[in-house]
């Protein structure tokens, strides 16, 4: 058994933290609402973003940072990506300085362009063999309710990435282990963006066909990039690519999917924001997304249409009308 702190109480945090209270962990969740810690404590439910899910009795919640880090072997990030800084910058003193620090996280920081590992890297001091991330097809709900699911766990250290992998492996989630961050990271968070344009063809009303196409060359774009970073091009062929890319763009499960739909459907960003609590990490990273190809010298169209989209310079049915009538080309380019 090992301790270990959860900071983030929304529904993938909570979500696993089921998976490794299954996995025979003690887990410490860290709510940033106290009356969300008594809920959890109390009902032995998060009834704010998993209601109706009975959470394991090794799963406790509390708003005290110094409680939830206290004797932490492993201590898992699972807040919005642009609140890791400030977040990180209040906890980094209280973390056990021989702690693994694994990021759920699934974006790129606005301004610096950093990767959630680097964010962690800068401002906790901790050596790449303390930091690891976890991508892969997994929706907290499904995740929680125990659906059997896959996922990677990646660190640069290949002894850390062994103990992740028995951190987290329970009778219905498996994990495999990988050594490419990069690759785990940039298809997590690139995949949102594409997310959100296959939402925005179904919000138009259109079928498979326009989906599939999306997709296909969604994971092209991720590829490029990634790759062009020094990422491994099979990572974007497994779980942290082509799974999760998938997933997101497929379930209705999925908010950036969601949040895609409400825009073709003629909502503006704004107003799907203010109308609900989840937030859909696409929307924010798209614009560091961007500006990380332009800064890699990379072709990235439908990013750079969805950009545009979510700040409101086209519409959604614009946006796929201008990806169609794009010159023609040879698939590989």
């Amino acid at each position: 058994m090992s301790k270990v702190a959860v900071f983030g109480a929304g529904s993938w945090g909570t979500a696993f933290s089921v998976v490794l209270a299954d996995a025979g962990n003690d887990i410490t969740l860290w709510a940033r609402r106290e009356e969300l810690c008594s809920t959890i404590n109390e009902k032995r439910e998060n009834s704010d973003y998993l209601p109706g899910i009975e959470l394991p009795p090794a799963v406790s919640a509390t708003h005290d940072p110094e409680r939830t880090l206290a004797g932490a072997e492993f201590v898992v990030l699972a807040v919005p990506s642009q609140t890791l800084r400030e977040n990180l910058v209040d906890w980094a003193g209280l973390i056990p300085r021989d702690a693994v620090l694994v990021s759920l996280m699934k974006g790129v920081e606005l301004g610096t362009l950093n990767r959630m590992s680097e964010v962690i890297a800068d401002v906790t001091g901790a050596g790449p063999e303390r930091i690891g991330v976890l991508s892969g097809p997994n929706l907290a709900k499904e995740i929680a309710m125990r659906e059997p699911a896959a996922s990677v766990v990646a660190c640069a250290d290949e002894g850390t990435v062994t103990r992740l992998r028995g951190l987290c492996h329970s009778a219905t989630f498996r994990p495999y282990s990988s050594t490419d961050v990069v690759g785990c990271e940039l298809g997590g968070a690139y995949k949102n963006v594409i997310a959100l344009s296959v939402g925005m063809a179904v919000g138009l009303g259109f079928g498979d066909n326009t989906t599939a196409s999306v997709i296909t060359r969604g994971l092209a774009e991720i590829a490029r990039l990634a790759v062009g970073l020094g990422a491994d091009p099979m990572t974007l062929m497994g779980l942290a690519g082509l799974g999760d890319l998938v997933a997101s763009c497929s379930s209705p499960l999925s908010r950036n999917r969601s949040f895609g739909e409400k825009l073709g459907q003629g909502m503006t960003t704004e107003e799907i924001t203010a109308s609900t609590r989840q937030v859909a990490e696409g929307v924010k990273s798209c614009s560091s997304l961007l500006a990380l190809a332009r800064r890699a010298d990379v072709y990235a169209p439908i990013v750079a249409a969805v950009h545009a989209v979510v700040e409101g310079e086209m519409t959604a049915a614009d946006m796929l009308t201008a990806l169609i009538s794009r010159e023609t080309k040879h698939e590989r380019d």
